[in-house]
């Protein structure tokens, strides 16, 4: 995997690739100009952008980028905490966004999450089980002569599921990821979007673990 890493903090630049290195490809650029430069020569697999740099915002760089309907996936991380900056970043074509300070490890899972994310963007049909399959393109599960479109919100649960199976997902992660800036959910709210998708998919295909939250098998 080939990363494109734009930060300009000397200090903080520097701890992030050195801990990347040790997993992936990683090219360091410290502003948009030499961002758009170092685009122009090569390809990457995923895009992380500060917000604050010289020149063009990471905000607005990825903007651009998306204007010439490149797919690249992108994190954004920001020492911003307000929801402005987080909803600019999702307009603009963010697949995730991180604030600082954050873990390391807690970088590389949201890498690890953005790759398989891109690989259900680039799917045309995800296998759900013998008789099912999922088309990210038309949000429509198939299966036993049946076509079920997905409401956006079943969709976004689904293909979440779908990119972290077999692990526990708390409901607030869900929240996190989900629903982003947009007003949050109840548990009801959930509750219902989940066994909506159950009925379509099959109950055994999402597990409640109480207390805890959910499962995708």
């Amino acid at each position: 995997m080939k990363i494109l890493l734009m930060e300009d903090d000397p200090v903080l630049g520097g701890i992030i690739l050195d801990y990347l290195e040790h997993f992936y490809t990683v090219d360091r650029v410290f502003d948009s100009a030499e961002a758009i430069e170092t685009l122009d020569g090569a390809h990457y697999d995923l895009l992380i952008f500060d917000v604050n740099v010289p020149g063009q915002s990471g905000i607005e760089l990825l903007k651009d980028i998306r204007s010439y309907h490149d797919t690249t996936p992108a994190i954004i991380i920001t020492a911003y905490e307000d929801t402005r900056h987080l909803k600019e970043s999702f307009d603009a074509g963010a697949h995730d966004y991180i604030r600082k300070p954050f873990d390391l490890e807690e970088l590389k899972l949201r890498i690890e999450k953005s790759k398989v994310l891109f690989r259900i963007e680039q799917d045309t049909r995800i296998v759900l089980s013998p008789t099912l399959s999922y088309s990210p393109r038309d949000k429509a599960v198939e299966g036993a002569g049946r076509r079920r479109i997905l409401k956006p919100k079943e969709a976004k649960l689904l293909e979440y599921f779908l990119a972290h199976p077999h692990r526990i997902i708390p409901a607030e992660e869900l929240i996190q990821n989900i629903w982003h800036y947009e007003t949050m959910p109840t548990d009801a709210t959930i509750r219902s979007h989940i066994r909506h998708l159950r009925e379509i998919i099959g109950s055994e295909k999402i597990t409640t673990q109480r207390g805890l939250g959910y499962r995708y098998e």
